[in-house]
């Protein structure tokens, strides 16, 4: 089976694509300007086999990719924009995109509060927000095939050195997992630990099995390559070996999950696609599929259940419905809670028991996963009804409770709580010394 080119565009030679001859000036101008600010990344699998040029302006998955003029607030495009046409030298252009991006909330969720130690040594590369499940990040993973214009890890892609998780060193990894016996799932996570080289993926995995972790159950992947390069898994030269290393992993007896972004049907179509999904299956991996709700892209139920549909279709397993984080651009994609509600459940109504696999809408805050259950009536008033589906403490899981409603809230922090209570009643822990509240919620049974 012969390689497929993998050829990649950024923000420094984007003008090289044929199909940017169908941009007006002021379009590509609005790249410029954006892609200085918000890291920008495409291949020509998505160019050329996914984007409908034809209809681009208001293509989901140009959207996806190119960046827009609504990503930034019109005081930041209008700064950037003016450093451009005078033509300020890299230097000082970059001094501004660094004040502009420590105003988008760089680090949501608490992401930099979540990084655990071993033996006294900081594991920089590693997130331990939830008891069973630790996040691996490795250094050669720190990239993506393309970039997702809504992404909450957009700062690893960006020169912003100390917002970036990163780590090599398995060891310390894996002394960590010993030690931390509650654990039961690794993910994979990056960038897109599947940029790897098979070798590298290979050598990372062999030692997670070669150390015999009683209680490691599940390897996960976290991974948007199915939707932007499926190629990996079936024209890379490499491709064999990564396979051959899943099934290794999965006759060893645990259980590999591929965590598949898909955020709109249009990435489900083409016969490269289907072809990568049969081979990852082949292995006896699992996929599961999540993606946010984002305006501009999927915020209709339709979409979304014709992505589930197809996607059972496939073998997939539709696994989360989130909202979009409060991070970099998410003025342009958020949509108001009330409203990804309705979405949801107009799209849950449409499809059958087995697609309604899924979990949503979910708000990966700094607590934890809070899903939005509904919006109920108590003598006459609304109130959003939320509860844990993942939490810093386990405790919190599946224990309802209730907001005010409000129409134009979009995250957790536009809540407030409701039926005579003061606080919400995880605000305690949150409200303690970041390390004294981890401590604690790490050592609950």
């Amino acid at each position: 089976m012969g390689n497929i080119k993998f050829k990649s565009y950024s923000n420094h030679n984007y003008r090289k694509i044929p199909q940017m001859s169908l941009l007006s000036e002021e379009e590509k101008f609005t790249i410029d300007v954006v892609g200085s600010v918000l890291p920008f990344k495409v291949n020509n699998y998505v160019i050329d086999e996914l984007i409908d040029w034809d209809n681009f302006s208001t293509d989901p998955i140009y959207i996806l990719t190119f960046p827009q003029k609504g990503m930034l607030s019109e005081k930041h495009f209008a700064k950037v924009a003016n450093l451009i046409k005078v033509g300020a030298d890299k230097t000082e252009i970059k001094k501004v995109t660094d004040e502009i991006r420590l105003q988008l909330n760089p680090a949501p969720a608490g992401q930099s509060s979540n990084v655990p130690e071993v033996n006294g040594e900081k594991l920089p590369g590693v997130q331990h927000k939830y008891r069973e499940t630790m996040l691996f990040f490795p250094q050669q993973g720190q990239t993506c095939h393309a970039y997702c214009t809504f992404c909450f890890r957009w700062p690893q892609f960006t020169q912003m050195d100390e917002m970036k998780f990163a780590m090599k060193e398995i060891e310390l990894v894996i002394e960590y997992l010993k030690q931390h016996t509650k654990i039961t799932d690794f993910l994979f996570t990056g960038g897109d630990p599947m940029v790897m080289k098979s070798k590298i993926f290979g050598a990372y995995v062999d030692a997670l099995i070669d150390a015999d972790i009683p209680h490691l159950k599940t390897i996960r992947i976290g991974t948007k390559s199915l939707a932007y390069w499926p190629y990996r898994y079936t024209h890379d030269k490499d491709a064999p070996e990564l396979l051959a290393t899943i099934k290794k992993a999965v006759d060893m007896g645990i259980h590999v999950s591929f965590m598949g972004h898909f955020n709109h049907y249009a990435e489900l179509k083409t016969k490269a696609v289907k072809d990568a999904i049969k081979a990852i299956q082949s292995t006896g991996a699992i996929i599961r599929t999540q993606s946010p709700v984002m305006r501009n892209i999927n915020a209709d139920a339709n979409v979304w259940a014709t992505m589930w549909r197809k996607q059972v279709d496939l073998g997939l397993i539709p696994y989360y419905m989130f909202l979009a984080r409060d991070t970099g651009a998410q003025d342009y994609f958020s949509v108001p809670i009330v409203e990804a509600w309705d979405v949801f459940r107009e799209a849950y109504k449409k499809v059958s028991g087995i697609v309604r696999t899924v979990k949503g809408p979910s708000m990966s805050a700094n607590p934890g996963k809070v899903q939005v259950l509904g919006v109920v009536k108590i003598h006459g008033k609304k109130y959003f009804n939320l509860q844990f589906v993942q939490g810093r403490n386990p405790d919190w899981v599946g224990r309802p409770f209730f907001a005010k409603y409000d129409e134009k809230a979009i995250w957790i922090d536009d809540l407030y709580p409701a039926l005579g209570e003061e606080e919400f009643f995880f605000e305690e822990y949150l409200n303690r010394d970041n390390k004294v509240a981890d401590e604690i919620i790490s050592n609950i049974e």
